[in-house]
């Protein structure tokens, strides 16, 4: 009865310390996750959903953390790395979010939208929020809880537990996706920068036509006029254009990690 009773013991305690192990990783990505780890979100509804995803993806990843569980020094280590893993990985979803807000202050300032009303969170042009919460929900309702869990247990075959990922590898994969983050979002607010191109050198070809005419007064209207109405018409689309992209970085995230 002992026997059986010690064996219990120890087979809890390994699978606790399993636990604290993802949950290292899993804490550190659910501290900047898009949607999850928004600054509007609690910290205690953070701990919660970190605490779901753990129970969620740790019977899945056991195998692997279980020769972690064998002694202190291992647990030490792994309180480095798991939580350095988590961040890097929770920064690169992250990045699809800064490429909205980039957008929209490009946007913004290219529009004269930047000081159009004013919005709470985090200190950005209006339509930066706009492009966030819009991105947000649509993630939400593509199943953006599945596939992080996914991510999550995937990361544990690109990134083993308890090493440190290589630095050069780690260093091209947060270049790569940086570089796409931009590029996305200079995509993204094109057309506003486009319209905006073409709409001064219109309004300096009136001015110089007729000296006399306010141009400034009768075109700073117009302009706010067709930057809502083009915000109308590219939002949709732009919105479209970065889900398909933050999809694609959800089926290959780690990229030249793995």
């Amino acid at each position: 009865m002992n026997e059986v009773a010690r064996v219990l013991l120890d087979t809890v305690s390994q699978g606790a310390v399993a636990g604290f192990l993802a949950f290292l990783r899993i804490g550190a990505v659910m501290a900047v996750l898009p949607g999850f780890g928004e600054q509007t979100v609690p910290v205690r509804v953070k701990l919660v959903l970190a605490l779901a995803f753990t129970a969620i993806v740790a019977p899945s990843v056991a195998p692997a953390l279980l020769p972690l569980t064998s002694g202190a020094a291992p647990v030490f280590v792994c309180l480095a790395t798991e939580s350095l893993i988590g961040l890097s990985l929770g920064l690169v979803l992250r990045l699809m979010i800064l490429a909205l807000e980039m957008a929209g202050t490009m946007a913004a300032q290219s529009t004269s939208l930047s000081q159009l009303f004013g919005a709470g969170g985090e200190p950005m042009p209006t339509m930066s929020h706009l492009f966030v919460a819009g991105g947000l929900a649509l993630a939400m309702m593509a199943g953006l809880h599945v596939r992080v869990a996914e991510v999550l247990i995937l990361s544990y075959d690109a990134m083993p537990p308890g090493a440190f990922p290589d630095a050069g590898i780690v260093r091209g994969w947060g270049t790569g996706h940086i570089a796409r983050a931009f590029a996305l979002a200079f995509s993204l607010a094109a057309p506003f920068v486009i319209a905006s191109l073409i709409y001064n050198v219109a309004l300096g070809a009136i001015n110089r036509a007729m000296p006399q005419l306010m141009v400034a007064f009768v075109g700073a209207p117009a302009l706010t006029l067709g930057a809502l109405m083009l915000l109308a018409v590219a939002a949709p689309l732009g919105l479209a254009l970065w889900l398909g992209a933050f999809e694609a970085v959800l089926d290959d995230p780690f990229g030249g990690a793995a």
